[in-house]
């Protein structure tokens, strides 16, 4: 194999260079809609609720109540997802989802050796995620005040709208695609240089033939 010229490979990808930016802009755009077409933007929306009072007809606090809060918070946390309180979300928000399909965007956690339980929801609309969430958080507050004669469940902090999607990073998308883009049709031109046999330059005359060049007729676009 004969060895290759670094310069006049360089000069070889100066005269590709317009096909080479316009391959790397087909590829982000084709990975972007590929993107949007398998997978949907999804948003986060999440609430903490604490559980810290004691019984509804009282004001007083006492190291019972909060025990009690602390073995109530694996039970409730199960009650947050169950039909009872998520067809109630959906009958309010007038959701057309399912309670199983509801229950399927929700997450229940509990911070450990706290009385913090954190629900957290997901939606294509980060809208109607922060809408879901809030009402899950006020239906259940209710629901427990009729289920167990107690008011000890308290918002922490209320959801919030997110603006980016949880499951798309844009930025990092396209610096793969663009990457991506840039090898390839390196690639590309490079294995058409490997296979061009046509005469690029005097000094290749000179250089392969082994013959003098006596002059050049300039080439008019």
């Amino acid at each position: 194999m004969d060895d290759i010229n670094l310069r006049e490979v360089f000069s070889y990808f100066l005269t590709k260079l317009k096909y080479i930016l316009i391959f790397v802009l087909i590829v982000i755009v084709l990975g972007n809609v590929i993107t949007l077409i398998t997978r949907k933007p999804m948003y986060h929306s999440n609430t903490t609720l604490v559980l810290v009072s004691g019984k509804s007809d009282s004001n007083t606090l006492t190291t019972s109540d909060i025990q009690l809060s602390k073995n109530l918070v694996s039970t409730y946390s199960e009650i947050i997802k169950s039909r009872k309180i998520l067809s109630q979300v959906i009958k309010n928000l007038d959701l057309d989802y399912t309670v199983d399909e509801l229950a399927e965007r929700i997450q229940v956690t509990s911070v450990e050796n706290t009385e913090i339980i954190k629900i957290e929801v997901s939606d294509e609309s980060n809208k109607k995620a922060v809408k879901i969430t809030d009402e899950i958080a006020n239906v259940f507050s209710k629901e427990i005040q009729e289920i167990y004669n107690l008011k000890n469940v308290s918002v922490v902090d209320k959801a919030v709208l997110e603006e980016e999607p949880y499951n798309i990073n844009y930025v990092k998308e396209n610096i793969i695609y663009l990457l991506l883009g840039v090898v390839s049709s390196g690639v590309v031109v490079f294995m058409l240089y490997c296979f061009d046999t046509s005469i690029k330059s005097a000094d290749t005359v000179e250089e392969k033939l082994g013959l003098t060049v006596l002059g050049i007729v300039p080439k008019e676009d």
